[in-house]
């Protein structure tokens, strides 16, 4: 009986366990979100925040900025933004006057991790298995 018992418990602590490692689906966070994961929406969020502080930046100054740290108290953009450790993500920033593009590479790459590129006229590209570039197929809405 004391086995059954044991049994039965560490059946029930295995399937406990199992369910917190895995992953809730994700749930999005507004109409044609294409986000697959939490960690994809914040690296969305991310770029759109680079793509706004740049139009500010432009606006005011006539040109882009050509590194991270110049966007800090533009828009929406903060100090810790312009760290390139975004968590899940790496951030890749390249800057000039004239144009500027961005780049979200995941540390790993899997259906929650996709890579994300953006250049000055704000259209992201995405790639599931590579680091994304201006030749990548355009990030579309979830219908």
């Amino acid at each position: 009986m004391a086995s059954k018992r044991f049994i039965v418990g560490f059946l029930t602590s295995l399937l406990l366990a199992t369910a917190a490692l895995g992953q809730t689906a994700y749930k999005p966070h507004f109409k044609g979100d294409p986000a697959h994961s939490n960690a994809e929406a914040s690296a969305l969020g991310y770029m759109r925040t680079v793509i706004d502080a740049q139009k500010v930046f432009k606006k005011r100054h006539t040109k882009y900025a050509t590194t991270l740290p110049m966007l800090i108290n533009t828009g929406s953009f903060t100090r810790r933004m312009a760290k390139t450790d975004r968590g899940d993500y790496t951030v890749a920033f390249k800057g000039s006057p004239t144009h500027y593009s961005i780049e979200l590479t995941p540390k790993a790459f899997d259906a929650d991790h996709r890579a994300f590129f953006v250049e000055e006229n704000g259209v992201i590209k995405v790639e599931n298995d590579k680091p994304a570039t201006s030749a990548s197929p355009t990030l579309r809405p979830e219908e």
